[in-house]
Parts: structure tokens; C-alpha cells; sequence
């Protein structure tokens, strides 16, 4: 619920404003656990405004991943 809510709202929202948006109420250290998760796992990042921003492209990743002039060696 949290990441569709961030992908469908990407750079509009502060943290503390898309926990009070949420469809559904959701306990507020749950939700830190959430953010924190997402922003290590590098689908969302916040901008130097304090927005948070959706980043994860799969697709991307997947066309990245298969060149061979990207390989690490």
C-alpha cells in the first residue's frame, strides 16, 4: 500500500504527509520500517526538498543488466 501510494504520488509528498494520506492509517514506526526498507533497497530516494521520490525501473535495471559493455570485470 505504502509503495503504490509513493510510485502513483512520486515527488509530490514530504514523509510525514504521505503517512497522513495513506488510504488506510497505518502506525507510524510501521511505517518508518517501510521507508526505511525502501529507501535501502533504492526503489524510492528524497530529494533535497525532503520529497519522496519512486526511482525503481525495472525494465531499466533488466536492459542494463544485459550489456555486456556494462560488465563489471
Amino acid at each position: 500500500m505504502v509503495e503504490v501510494f509513493i510510485e502513483e504520488h512520486s515527488g509530490e509528498f514530504h514523509k510525514t504527509d504521505v503517512w497522513k494520506n495513506l488510504p488506510k492509517q497505518v502506525e507510524y514506526p510501521t511505517f518508518n520500517k517501510i521507508i526505511n526498507y525502501l529507501l535501502e533497497s533504492v526503489k524510492i530516494a528524497v530529494d533535497k526538498n525532503g520529497k519522496i521520490c519512486w526511482i525503481h525501473n525495472p525494465d531499466l535495471l533488466r536492459r542494463y543488466l544485459g550489456r555486456e559493455d556494462l560488465k563489471i570485470r
